[in-house]
Formats: C-alpha cells, structure tokens, sequence
C-alpha cells in the first residue's frame, strides 16, 4: 500500500514540475476520437454511465437529449458531435460527466457524453500553453489551451465558452 502512494505520488510529481501549489489545477480527463481532452475537475459533479435519456424533439443534432438529475433537467451534449468528429455508437466506456459552470446569467448544468474517462491531472497554469492559430475553426474557441502530459498532449477546454455559445444558439433549450 506505502510502495503505491508512493508510486501516485511520483507520478503526479511528473505531471506537475515543481510549480506554486496556488498556480495548479486539477484536471479531469477523457478520451473522444482516440486523443485526450481535459475539463477543470472543480466543475465536475459526477460521472455516470451511459443511460437512456429522453429525447428533445427539433433539438440540434449535438443535443442528444436530457436526463432528470435528482429533480434538475439536465441537457446531453454529444461532444463528438458537437466538435464536429465521427459519430459512434455508444459502449460500456461511454459515460456522461456532469459539468456545473458560473456565466454571467447564472449556473448552467450539462451532461457531456465522452467514449471514456481517462485520468486526473495536477497542471500548473505555466504549464498550458495557448493553441496554436493555424486555423480559425469554430472549436478553437472551445480550447482554453494545450499541455504535455508525460509523451502525450491534452487539449484543455474551456467549459464556459462551450456553454456560452451553446446559450446563444439554443437559449431556450438551455434556460431550464
């Protein structure tokens, strides 16, 4: 048991260079198209399985449906679809995380469905860096920024300009 915290401990220690403790966030990350995206975990209200959800009829294709969270409607957001990647059939990895995020009109709740979960990452600020703008494509307002992770990259993304824009084009959809 002692050998294994220390193996975690070494382990977070690689992912997080000796940087100000105030300066790290943590990060819960999921895989979607075999490449591995990061959402700030403070923002995470659970993780559940896959389950059927009620459908919103005239919804926009990225809007699966909704699910009732213990008395709050909550909306499912495909992400794949709504990054515009391959559709796929859902498997016993696919799960839903429920993300709470503060705007400026008020606390929104929304399901995610991703094909897996994958890891929590401590990431100094210093540590991400910006994206690259090589393109102008409508997902890089999504990206809040990119960092190595041991000999692979995670994609961080920033949850509420995901729900900003998804306000602007599904307002009622999304007011409840």
């Amino acid at each position: 048991m002692e050998q294994t915290q220390q193996q975690s401990q070494q382990q977070n220690e690689l992912h997080s260079p000796s940087v100000n403790q105030e300066d790290v966030q943590q990060f819960l990350t999921f895989i979607m198209d075999e490449e591995e995206y990061g959402v700030d975990i403070l923002t995470v209200q659970e993780i559940r399985g896959w389950e059927e959800i009620t459908a919103i009829p005239n919804a926009p294709v990225f809007v699966k449906g909704a699910i009732n969270l213990r008395g709050t409607i909550v909306p499912i957001i495909d992400l794949r679809l709504r990054f515009g990647l391959t559709s796929v059939k859902y498997g016993p990895l696919t799960v839903i995380i429920v993300v709470k995020v503060e705007l400026k009109v008020g606390s929104k709740i929304m399901g995610l469905v991703v094909d897996a979960v994958s890891d929590v990452y401590s990431i100094g600020q210093q540590q991400a860096t910006d994206v690259p703008d090589i393109s102008k494509s409508d997902n890089a307002e999504f990206v809040h920024g990119l960092v190595n992770v041991g000999e692979k990259m995670v994609v961080l993304l920033h949850l509420e300009r995901v729900l900003n824009l998804l306000q602007e084009t599904d307002h009622d959809l999304l007011a409840g």
